[in-house]
Formats: structure tokens, sequence, C-alpha cells
């Protein structure tokens, strides 16, 4: 089944970066440690979301998912090898970093969403973000798969050549020539036990 592209959406894609609002869904279920009273997971991204700021979406007792925030899911032209690293893993994920606020209703902030294995082993990697997972729907999949497929180019392999300098002629770091050598300057050094015999 084919999709229809609008103008616009073909417009954007030919430029050198692409811009599309994701919405981040966010799901606070009770802890299951005296320690953790609340678990907030990032489960879902909505592409082409609008604005929302903590709108609750669902609630089922004490589980409740809440549209947390829309940030920009950003392509570039030049990160396509990373995004083919992405589409090749078994489920197509989406990169959510989020950071811990002092507010105990809204205990995170979503600082970005990328499709960058990556970018997101960066932020994971740097110890002060929370980087979580979460499965692309099957348009952003389409959408982030057309991207790679117009803009992805491989890279050609150079062979470089070699030096063709003899270097066993020269005799770097001996020392200066002009300063008389007691001994073999390759020599293990020697004891000063060995060296009275």
């Amino acid at each position: 089944m084919r999709t229809s592209v609008s103008g616009e959406m073909v417009e954007s894609m030919q430029q050198k970066s692409m811009s599309l609002s994701l919405g981040i869904v966010l799901w606070k279920s009770p802890g299951v440690t005296r320690w953790a009273k609340w678990v907030w997971r990032a489960v879902a991204v909505l592409p082409g979301a609008g604005p929302a700021e903590w709108r609750e979406l669902r609630r089922d007792g004490d589980v409740i998912e809440y549209h947390a925030a829309t940030v920009p899911l950003e392509l570039h032209r030049a990160d396509t090898e990373a995004y083919l690293t992405g589409l090749s893993t078994k489920v197509p994920a989406i990169y959510v970093v989020m950071r811990e606020t002092p507010d105990a209703e809204r205990p995170l902030e979503v600082v970005l969403a990328t499709a960058s294995p990556f970018d997101g082993q960066d932020y994971a990697d740097n110890g002060e973000d929370i980087v979580e997972l979460v499965p692309m729907p099957p348009a952003l999949i389409a959408l982030v798969r057309n991207w790679v497929d117009l803009h992805h180019q491989e890279e050609t392999f150079i062979k470089r050549r070699r030096n063709k300098t003899h270097v066993g002629m020269v005799e770097d770091g001996i020392g200066d020539e002009r300063i008389r050598q007691v001994s073999d300057v390759y020599r293990a050094p020697r004891s000063k036990l060995e060296q009275m015999h």
C-alpha cells in the first residue's frame, strides 16, 4: 500500500535536515520497593503531536500515562549511517533523553528525542541523563527509512599509499652522534653488582 506524501514533506526531505514534532508519553506506576514510591518510564512517541505540558492521557487505578512534552525529532543528512544502524535492529527505536528534576509531581524533564543510536549512547554514557528506548511507530520507521534512502551515500574506501622512504638507516632517539657512547645504547641496563665484575 502506497502512502501519499505531501509536497511540503517532499520539499523538507530535500533539505540538509528535517524536523518533526514528537510527543513523548511517560508512564507512572507504583514502585515495587520502599525506596522508589513511583516508577516512571517513556513508553510511546506521538509523531506530529502538538504542544503538551504533562497532559494526562489515560488513568487505570494508580497507573497514569502523560503526554509529558513535545520535542523536535531532528534528522540530518550527515547521520544516515546512524539511522541505518538503528533501523537494522530487531525493534527500531527512538532514544528519549530525560533529566531528573526536583519536582515530585513532574520528576523528569524530556531533553530530546533522537533516531540515532550513536547519539543515544553518548547521552547514556555521560551519567547525568536517563535514556530510554521507545519503539518507533510504523509511520515513523517509514519516514526515517525514506530519509536514509534519499540522503545516504556509501563512503568509498580509499587505500592509503605507503611512504617508500627507507627508515632503517635513520637512528632516531639514540642520542647525539657527536657524544661518545661508552657502550651499546640498545643493551639492557645492568645492576651495579654486575657492573663491578
